[in-house]
């Protein structure tokens, strides 16, 4: 018998559940894109937990795992679906690292918007078993397990993301460089400092703006250095003379909250190479602002 109480019992029960729960939220999070569905997939695993006859189950952290995991899987083929209706750009929900940078794994890996919004282009299965090897480094035969596939094809499975994502992305630079690049940006984009926007972007930057269809988020992705550099630099004038802007973390890299009064309006990510500003994210959403932006007050 474990420690801590019958294994049936409820308290333990909890215990184990409790004991989970970072890294259960970790993997959800990063095979949906969203905490508040990853939540979803916490409180439905939980339940499943209490009419589990639990006295059967030698690794509670393994079953609960596996149990989460399939979860978040079908979830987020359900969630593919009604992406399509989303109006505009579609980007994860950020989440604030603070206090768990690694957000329960083993590694900070596929935790930033910019790898998450990449992974969204694999299906949920091969985004699952690149998270599971790359954030948890779970051993294969495990991965295999939880995904009720092979060995062999689940070795193919995290192979196809790392090169979806080497094929995407360029190398990074460290967190103090692209807090500085971000500051350079941002006092740019204020102003509306067309050669310094220039001089900072990539030739072939995209800006994303997650609204849903509220008013001022561009419903399409804006593409290429003079093009995002001129729609910065038109847009200045609107948007940033009533703006307060306050540097916070997010996914584990300096962000900026932008807000008019009390209001958060917009979150400010960046993908940052050795190149330069490679994607802007700008979540305006306020469904996905708010949890965010309570997180931070806790």
């Amino acid at each position: 018998m474990r420690a801590g109480g019958p294994p049936g019992t409820l308290d333990q029960a909890t215990k184990d559940f409790l004991s989970a729960r970072p890294q259960l939220f970790g993997i959800a999070y990063r095979v949906l894109g969203s905490a508040v569905e990853a939540e979803d997939v916490l409180q439905e695993t939980w339940v499943r937990w209490q009419n589990t006859d639990r006295a059967k189950v030698r690794e509670p952290a393994a079953f609960l795992t596996t149990v989460a995991t399939r979860l978040a899987i079908n979830l987020a083929q359900s969630a593919r679906v009604r992406r399509e209706s989303y109006v505009g750009p579609w980007l994860p929900e950020p989440v604030d690292t603070t206090q768990d940078p690694q957000l329960g794994a083993e590694r900070a890996e596929a935790l930033e918007m910019a790898v998450l919004l990449l992974l969204e282009k694999l299906n949920p299965v091969e985004r699952t078993a690149y998270v599971l090897r790359e954030a948890f480094d779970y051993p294969y035969a495990r991965v295999a397990e939880i995904l009720e596939t092979t060995e062999a094809n689940a070795r193919q499975l995290v192979s196809r993301g790392r090169r979806h994502l080497a094929a995407e992305r360029k190398e990074t630079v460290s967190p103090a460089a692209h807090r500085r690049l971000l500051e350079v940006f941002l006092s740019a984009a204020r102003t509306g400092d067309l050669s310094v926007l220039e001089d900072v972007l990539t030739a072939d930057v995209v800006s994303y703006s997650d609204g849903n269809g509220i008013r001022g988020a561009s419903r399409i992705p804006v593409i290429g250095r003079p093009h995002v550099s001129r729609y910065l630099v038109a847009f200045a004038p609107r948007f940033w003379p009533q703006a307060e802007t306050r540097w916070v973390e997010a996914n584990g890299r300096s962000a900026v909250l932008v807000a008019s009064g009390e209001q958060a309006v917009a979150l400010l990510t960046a993908d940052i190479s050795t190149d330069g500003i490679d994607r802007l994210m700008w979540v305006m959403n306020p469904a996905k602002l708010a949890p965010y932006v309570a997180s931070l007050s806790d």
